[in-house]
């Protein structure tokens, strides 16, 4: 029989028990399985979603969104990068609140990541369902319905995670590597060195919305490089977390700057921009005005890799979290189980799957994509302070860090202002997601403070060895 620890344990250390015998999550990951965690997650934002910011504000519009966007995930991957490579547990940014800031925060932190990612697992289905839906079409077979592949998706995925890490994000590894191998292919099959297929000077329209638009385009601009700071979730399965969590997350982090580049590049040279705005597969419509066969079977292929990849990655990151909130008693400790032969959080793995599956088969590809990247935005805000209180607390010197960024406070600082930025670029597109949204991490920050606040114990929470924080 398995239970899980309580009592006298502490619920910061809830683990599987067999026969007196604690199982805990396995130490088998490096940098190569971080950097497939981080881009295998984000890549997917190259092949779809992104292309809706040129919708808001035309080609140019989406280029400058995309370097602003860059700028804020840099800020990102450095914050994290030095946070997590100190505190390297299961949950990332749910585990460095629960340390750095206190309670609340760390239940909302923890919920911000699995939605944005679960939201981001099921865009990734509809995309895949989509794409299959349209190959089958052309293939004559009109009547292909998009729904038993999204389910196939989601669940089967769901399966993989369950066998075991090490498995899952090796996977993840050889498809996120051939669908980038997919997008250069593309980009040096469209001959950027001449004009026999691109168009740039032709078809880039300059700002068709003025400065509003783009503005307006930084919404969808972060889908470019949404969710690398996943790399964080798998930190108490990183064999050596001082270096391999920074080293996989900013190569991961240079490897989406080069791949988004090369995307917008190669699409807005080859299709219009009021169409591309509103392109389900923008990649795969690339592929197909290049007239070449060979690089539309290559871009169907990486499409539905990136979106392989990326909703398998969701899965790993959104159930860790979910797992950490069991274990630490912010949600019910039943979910902080691990399963005694596979050493995965099986029970939080399979909990989202029906949460995925509604979104997924119920809501339009454009309502999930905000869902998912709101998420991410308030959980980007927490960062900006949990980075200041953290140096403030506990200064660089006073405790071993496996990599200290450089310019603090700077980056904290230019964070905290591209999000601003952001939140009012999905305000004027989205204005009522956004409010609802934000009621209702309201009323669940209430349902956490009055109801099940009462389970946590707070003074098991703080598990690492730091000396007590400086003026406490």
């Amino acid at each position: 029989m398995s239970d899980i620890t309580s009592g006298a344990d502490s619920p910061a250390h809830a683990q599987t028990v067999i026969h007196g015998e604690k199982i805990s999550l396995l130490r088998v990951l490096g940098p190569a399985h971080v950097w497939a965690l981080g881009v295998g997650i984000v890549l997917v934002g190259e092949f779809m979603g992104w292309n809706f910011a040129v919708g808001k504000g035309g080609a140019l519009a989406a280029l400058v969104a995309c370097w602003v966007a860059g700028l804020l995930y840099t800020c990102v991957a450095m914050i994290d990068s030095e946070v997590t490579s100190t505190v390297a547990a299961a949950g990332g940014q749910y585990a460095q609140a629960k340390h750095i800031v206190g309670p609340l925060m760390a239940f909302n932190v923890g919920l911000f990541l699995v939605m944005a990612y679960t939201m981001l697992e099921a865009a990734n289905a509809i995309t895949a369902g989509y794409l299959i839906q349209t190959v089958g079409g052309m293939a004559g077979f009109a009547d292909v319905s998009d729904k038993p592949f999204i389910v196939l998706t989601i669940m089967g995925l769901a399966l993989l995670n369950y066998r075991g890490v090490y498995a899952t994000l090796t996977f993840n590894l050889v498809i996120t590597a051939i669908a980038f191998i997919a997008i250069v292919c593309l980009f040096i099959g469209a001959k950027p060195w001449s004009e026999d297929l691109l168009k740039p000077n032709e078809l880039l329209s300059g700002l068709p919305y003025g400065w509003l638009g783009v503005v307006a385009s930084l919404h969808f601009g972060l889908w470019f490089y949404l969710g690398i700071e996943g790399t964080c979730q798998a930190a108490e399965e990183v064999r050596s977390p001082a270096r391999s969590l920074p080293l996989g997350t900013m190569l991961g982090m240079i490897t989406l700057l080069i791949a988004a580049a090369m995307t917008w590049y190669v699409c807005v040279s080859l299709m219009p921009w009021e169409y591309l705005g509103q392109a389900t597969t923008p990649l795969f419509d690339a592929a197909r005005m290049t007239g070449s066969t060979g690089l539309m079977v290559l871009l169907f292929v990486g499409t539905i890799f990136a979106t392989l990849a990326s909703a398998n990655g969701c899965i790993n990151d959104a159930s860790r979290a979910w797992f950490s909130m069991g274990r630490d008693r912010y949600m019910p400790v039943w979910f902080g189980a691990v399963h005694p032969k596979y050493r995965t959080p099986f029970r939080s793995i399979f909990f989202l799957v029906p949460i995925a599956l509604i979104f997924a088969l119920g809501a339009p590809l454009d309502q999930v994509v905000t869902f998912s990247i709101l998420s991410g935005l308030l959980g980007y805000s927490y960062m900006t302070f949990n980075m200041m209180m953290f140096r403030s607390k506990w200064p660089v010197g006073s405790i071993k860090r496996g990599f200290v960024h450089p310019l603090h406070p700077l980056p904290a600082i230019v964070l905290f202002v591209l999000c601003s930025a952001a939140y009012f670029a999905v305000f004027l597109g989205y204005g009522t997601q956004l409010i609802a949204m934000m009621v209702f991490y309201i009323v669940v920050s209430m349902w956490f403070a009055f109801h099940r606040y009462k389970f946590v114990r707070r003074g098991d929470q703080f598990t690492m060895p730091w000396p007590r924080p400086r003026g406490y």
